[in-house]
């Protein structure tokens, strides 16, 4: 079992910059996927990317490429979103979420946190 709780979020001018961070309470979080998504207003929930369990891969939606990233710090049980360049469209509730390595299926998922870029 692992919790997790997303904190960081708030409202940014467009072309600014947030980082989101998701901290997981347990001991076994080097062992789990940790993975972004989020849901705007009225659309399903999206995934963003993700990280595997050594922080050394990454994958990412195509609509935040090249402007976020993933990283992880295991001894903090904490993994990281760093986002550059917001457009009013990055515009949601983000959460965190974790997969066990391996397996298919986001078993984990944290509150979510809001994120609003202004235009």
């Amino acid at each position: 079992q692992v919790q997790l709780v997303e904190s960081g979020g708030g409202l940014v001018q467009a072309g600014g910059s947030l980082r989101l961070s998701c901290a997981a309470s347990g001991r076994t979080f080097s062992t789990y996927v940790m993975g972004w998504f989020r849901q705007a207003p009225g659309k399903e929930r999206e995934f963003v990317g993700d990280i595997g369990w050594s922080g050394s891969n990454t994958y990412y939606a195509d609509s935040v490429k090249g402007r976020f990233t993933i990283s992880r710090d295991n001894a903090k049980n904490t993994v990281y979103l760093q986002m550059n360049s917001l457009k009013a469209e990055d515009t949601a509730v983000y959460y965190c979420a974790a997969r066990v390595r391996d397996t298919e299926a986001w078993n984990y998922w944290g509150q979510g946190t809001q994120v609003t870029v202004s235009s």
